[in-house]
C-alpha cells in the first residue's frame, strides 16, 4: 500500500515487478535495479487522457520521483513508448505478475523506501480523483512487525523506526546490533481509513538492554546518563513487562462524523496560531510575575 497506516477501502495495491523489469532493454529500469533500487507499479483500472497521464507523471516528479512509466492495457498486451523495451515473454510476466485486465500500469523505479511512498500518495490521489471510496465506510487493520531500527542516509547512521524505548522480539535481543536491519520491535498501531488512531509498544525495562539501544544509536553513556539516567536507575529496582497505546479518540470522532478538521470535534480548539478564540489565552503576563520567574524582556530596535 506504500504506507505504515493504509487505506483498506478500496485496491490499488503496489506490485513489485523488479525481477521482470532488471532483464528489460529499459535502461531507467534497469540502472535503477543495478543500483539496488525497485521497480513497483499499480494498476488504476480506467481510461485516462493523455493530459491526464502527464497530470499524474508531474505529480509523482513534486513527490521526487525522475519521471512516471506507464503502460495500457490493450487487445491483450501492454502498450506504451516503453512497451518496445520488453520482449513478448516480459509483457506476458508483467500482464500475469499484476494481473492486469483493463486499465493502465504507471510504474515508479528508484530507491524501495523512495517507489513506496511516492507510489502510496499517488495511490491516495487516484482514490481522490477516482471516487473509490463511500465516506460511510469504515475498515480498521492492527499493522504490527515493525522494523526497530531505519537507515538514516543524510546522516549515514541508524536511528529508531518510531522510538528507542521499544522492546526488540526476543530473537533479536542477543545480536541486533550486527543485523538492525532485521530487527522486529514489539509494537504496533491501530489505523482507520488511512488514518493512524493510536500507537503502542511493549517498552525495555532492563536497564542494559537499554544501554545497547542507546549506545548503537550514537547516545554515549555519559549522553544516556545526563538524559535518561533517571530511567536506567529505576529500571535497575525491577519493573514488571509493560506495554500500552493510546487512541485519539477526537481523531476518530471527526472521521465517524466525516470531518477531516479534528479542530471541529473538540470543544475548545486552538487556532493556529495557537491561540483559544473564546478566552483569547495565552493571555500577557504582569510585571509582577515576571519578576517572581527571573524573566526579563528586552524590546529589539529595527
Amino acid at each position: 500500500y506504500g504506507s505504515d497506516k493504509p487505506d483498506l477501502r478500496f485496491g490499488l495495491k503496489i506490485t513489485d515487478v523488479t525481477e521482470i523489469a532488471k532483464n528489460c532493454e529499459f535502461n531507467v529500469f534497469k540502472e535503477v535495479v543495478k543500483s539496488g533500487g525497485s521497480v513497483r507499479c499499480i494498476n488504476p483500472e480506467k481510461e485516462f487522457s493523455r493530459n491526464e497521464i502527464d497530470a499524474y507523471i508531474s505529480f509523482s516528479q513534486e513527490l521526487g520521483a525522475k519521471g512516471m512509466a506507464w503502460m495500457k492495457f490493450e487487445n491483450g498486451s501492454l502498450e506504451s513508448n516503453i512497451a518496445k523495451y520488453f520482449s513478448k515473454e516480459q509483457i506476458k510476466q508483467l500482464i500475469e505478475k499484476t494481473k492486469i485486465k483493463n486499465g493502465y500500469l504507471f510504474f515508479i523505479a528508484d530507491k524501495p523506501k523512495k517507489t513506496f511512498e511516492i507510489l502510496g500518495k499517488l495511490r491516495l490521489k487516484l482514490r481522490d480523483d477516482l471516487k473509490l471510496v463511500k465516506s460511510e465506510e469504515f475498515k480498521f487493520c492492527w499493522v504490527k512487525d515493525f522494523p526497530l531500527f531505519a537507515w538514516n542516509e543524510e546522516e549515514n547512521k541508524w536511528e529508531p523506526e518510531h522510538h528507542m524505548f521499544t522492546n526488540p522480539k526476543e530473537e533479536y535481543i542477543t545480536d541486533f546490533e550486527k543485523r538492525p536491519g532485521e530487527v522486529i520491535g514489539d509494537l504496533w498501531d491501530l489505523v482507520l481509513n488511512g488514518i493512524e488512531l493510536g500507537s503502542g509498544s511493549i517498552r525495555v525495562t532492563k536497564p542494559e538492554l537499554q544501554k545497547r539501544i542507546m549506545k548503537f544509536i550514537g547516545l554515549d553513556e555519559t549522553e544516556a546518563n545526563k538524559r535518561f539516567g533517571f530511567l536506567l536507575e529505576a529500571y535497575k529496582y525491577g519493573a514488571p513487562i509493560h506495554g500500552g497505546m493510546g487512541l485519539g479518540i477526537d481523531r476518530l470522532t471527526a472521521l465517524m462524523s466525516g470531518i477531516n478538521d479534528i479542530r471541529e470535534v473538540i470543544a475548545f480548539p486552538k487556532n493556529k496560531a495557537a491561540q483559544c478564540p473564546m478566552d483569547e489565552c495565552p493571555s500577557d503576563i504582569t510585571e509582577k510575575q515576571f519578576k517572581e520567574l527571573h524573566i526579563k524582556t528586552e524590546i529589539v530596535k529595527k
